[in-house]
């Protein structure tokens, strides 16, 4: 299982957030440190940590977790539609006939 994700995740909400790791840090009651290696995924956080980055950056845990848990995937679709909500009617269309597409090719895809 690869775990390298979830910081990854918990940097890029942090950072769209322009928090410094510094104010995250402080939030969480961590060492600044211990927060940048959870980061580069050099460790994991507990779950009480894991919780209270969460709360902090105001995000869920699937956010968090969205490419580690297989059934993560609502969760993707959820961000994917939001994204796709603000975007015209001209440029929506012009993915949802990519999408389509993709589809289309897919090797799994059933007749």
């Amino acid at each position: 299982m690869n775990l390298n994700s979830i910081g990854k995740n918990i940097r890029k909400y942090r950072t769209a957030k322009k928090m410094p790791r510094e104010k995250l840090a402080e939030i969480i009651d961590v060492s600044l440190n211990y927060l940048g290696q959870i980061e580069r995924s050099e460790k994991l956080p507990s779950f009480e940590t894991f919780i209270n980055i969460a709360n902090a950056l105001e995000v869920s845990a699937d956010m968090l977790l969205c490419d580690v848990v297989t059934a993560s995937y609502a969760v993707k679709d959820s961000l994917l539609h939001e994204k796709i909500s603000k975007l015209s009617d001209k440029d929506r269309a012009r993915i949802y006939d990519v999408i389509d597409t993709l589809i289309k090719h897919s090797i799994q895809v059933k007749p």
